[in-house]
């Protein structure tokens, strides 16, 4: 019951990773599947799928050295290439639908490849350097198949499995909602992050703060800021912590399916899924043994009574009475570090130490835990009560009669209409912009590869069926999107609109001269 459940869950999907320096002689085709969802299909499809897209990578690869195919359009599928490290491949295979409900754009869906590959690096390290460790592969097989159905369970509505539709139009995976705070906030801010760092003596520390599900400061470079962003909103924020549906965290929470993870549990029976869980773990800490972390898992978060967050999915100690501090690697310096989340209220402070700063393990973490609550949390309480006078609730970036994505591309930020008001946007609006992001998107990867160098300014309108304007403007690495939805208005007029919520609320840097 549990693997049909799964198949029905992830109908018309499949997801794999493989890596082409394997299975290259005949009887070891199986050695090059590192990942296959669902899990229960026979290895013969399985290889007959990593076996097209090997050769289709090969075959574009002829004519594109530097950059080999990203996609690939057939009749009834959507082939999604990306080149997660090198040779190593992860590819979607999406089957196409009548339905409108199943429009996908392509780019979105490769940056959801792009984010799994990314938090599971920030948490294991690199699936190349678990292959060098482990040749035989079952090191990185046991890591990857957990980790990735665990990230696929926040994508499940029931039993249905939702990937980035024309739906998600208004919206930008790999990048940060940034929250919006006054003069005199942001100096308190800076004063606590100063105090934070002082918290842990001479060791060089980071640290993100976040008021709900926005962020407000970071320290960290802008990759690393991304995933732990993204694994903040998703695990470790009231909303997340609560279980509740938060429409401004831009993350589509459903109920998660049981059958969905023993679907996965009952499929690794044999041949190479034999090896899943008996390999040792490759997270920094390096004293896990057999344990195989996974930081996706629901509901394994708590806060404890000091305000620290608290998790076993990393162990406890020998005494089982403390549970093991969780470590990430970043990616800038590919240092591991100490991952300890305090929370007051609606705000979230991240603090990372160095793992090998600290020679004592976790009594050294705690005592850094008793610094931040002795010196630092008069400090976080004014902090919280600036930021909560000024927030203007999860429609505070509303503006009245605009549906629009703004996204600094220099920053990897970006901000939205909330959720709940795109919501009203009528269906024909949305695909009309589904298909201005994919003319924008098929645009920006012609400039990527055609050698000219910096970005070009761009603008694209489209009207849709209902009479609605979509309007994309782009210059020097900002994109505006937006709809307008004012029947039988003209060009001139939703130009006019346009521009003035460029003045207004970008500084004017989508006017036009």
């Amino acid at each position: 019951m549990g693997l049909a459940s799964a198949s029905t869950a992830c109908e018309g999907m499949q997801l794999c990773i493989f890596d082409l320096r394997r299975g290259q002689n005949e009887g070891q085709e199986l050695d090059k599947i590192l990942f296959f969802f669902p899990a229960d299909l026979p290895f013969s499809t399985q290889l007959s799928v990593i076996g097209l897209s090997e050769g289709l990578i090969t075959f574009t690869r002829i004519f594109s050295p530097e950059a080999a195919c990203e996609v690939i359009e057939a009749e009834r599928h959507s082939h999604v290439f990306y080149e997660a490290e090198t040779d190593i491949w992860m590819v979607m295979v999406v089957e196409k639908s009548k339905e409108s409900e199943a429009i996908w754009r392509i780019d979105a869906l490769r940056k959801v490849l792009k984010e799994v590959h990314s938090l599971f690096r920030m948490f294991y390290g690199s699936i190349r350097a678990m292959l060098e460790k482990d040749p035989s592969g079952g090191l990185s097989r046991s890591h990857l198949y957990p980790f990735i159905m665990d990230y696929l369970s926040d994508l499940l509505v029931g039993k249905k499995l939702w990937l980035p539709s024309f739906r998600d139009c208004l919206k930008e995976c790999g990048t940060v909602q940034m929250l919006t705070v006054g003069r005199e906030a942001a100096i308190e801010v800076q004063s606590l992050v100063r105090v934070l760092e002082s918290c842990a003596g001479n060791t060089p520390c980071h640290s993100m703060i976040l008021f709900h599900d926005l962020l407000v400061s970071t320290t960290l470079s802008p990759d690393d800021t991304i995933n732990l962003f993204t694994y903040a909103v998703r695990r470790l924020t009231p909303n997340a912590l609560s279980s509740g549906v938060s429409s401004w965290s831009y993350l589509r929470r459903g109920s998660t399916s049981s059958h969905f993870v023993s679907g996965f549990t009952l499929a690794q029976s044999g041949s190479v899924s034999e090896q899943i869980y008996h390999s040792s773990d490759t997270s920094p800490s390096g004293d896990n043994g057999n344990h195989v972390t996974r930081p996706l898992q629901h509901g394994k978060w708590s806060k404890g009574k000091d305000g620290f967050l608290v998790t076993d999915t990393w162990g406890v100690d020998v005494g089982g009475m403390v549970c093991t501090t969780p470590t990430i690697w970043l990616q800038q310096t590919e240092e591991a570090m100490y991952l300890c989340p305090y929370q007051y209220k609606n705000l979230t402070l991240i603090l990372l130490i160095p793992v090998s700063s600290i020679l004592n393990r976790e009594e050294g973490v705690s005592l850094v835990k008793r610094q931040v609550i002795e010196n630092a949390s008069l400090k976080i309480l004014k902090v919280e009560e600036k930021l909560s006078k000024g927030w203007g609730g999860e429609n505070a970036y509303h503006v009245s009669g605009y549906r629009y994505l703004l996204i600094d591309g220099d920053r990897n930020i970006s901000r939205a209409s909330p959720p709940g008001k795109v919501t009203t946007l009528a269906k024909e609006s949305l695909l009309a912009l589904n298909n201005l992001r994919e003319e924008v998107d098929l645009e920006k990867s012609r400039l990527k590869y055609d050698n000219t160098g910096g970005e070009k300014d761009l603008e694209v309108c489209i009207r849709a069926k209902n009479n609605a304007w979509a309007i994309a403007r782009l210059n020097r690495g900002k994109e505006l999107y937006m709809v307008l939805e004012k029947a039988s208005e003209t060009l001139l007029y939703a130009s006019d609109a346009f521009e003035k919520f460029s003045n207004r609320y970008c500084n004017g840097a989508f006017t036009l001269d």
